[in-house]
């Protein structure tokens, strides 16, 4: 399991912690573009953590090819994990999936998976860091 990280108080804190790119999608709720994201064809065993406060999110046993560009996932690492949000923006219904921990945006999450509860969380690679080898809970 990752450690913990300290919680940044202000905007100009999560700025200073992470990449343009992961604020951009983390806490300004941008998207990579499909196909870019270093996680999409990452197949090694570990968990996927949020790469904004190291919160386990997803385990890679529910990792699956989805085709969409973005990395996905049948089911949250953790029931309570991610915080799920109704989001109207761009002329589109959706429900937006964010870290429970620090509200980073995430991705989103449909209802057309192969998993049991049939749901596809279409994550950012850029809102994730991996940590080989640990196990998914």
């Amino acid at each position: 399991m990752t450690e913990d990280k300290k919680m940044p108080a202000s905007e100009q804190e999560w700025r200073e912690r992470l990449s343009p790119e992961q604020y951009q999608v983390l806490r300004q709720s941008g998207t990579e573009r499909p196909w870019t994201g270093h996680l999409l064809n990452n197949k090694e065993q570990g968990q996927y953590v949020c790469a904004g406060c190291g919160e386990p999110l997803f385990g890679s046993d529910t990792k699956f090819e989805s085709g969409s560009g973005w990395p996905s996932f049948t089911a949250p690492a953790v029931e309570g994990s991610v915080a799920e949000h109704r989001d109207v923006s761009h002329g589109m219904v959706r429900t937006e999936v964010r870290c429970a921990k620090c509200e980073g945006h995430l991705g989103h999450v449909f209802p057309d998976g192969p998993g049991p509860n049939g749901l596809r969380y279409c994550i950012n690679s850029a809102a994730l860091d991996f940590a080989p080898g640990s196990k998914s809970e």
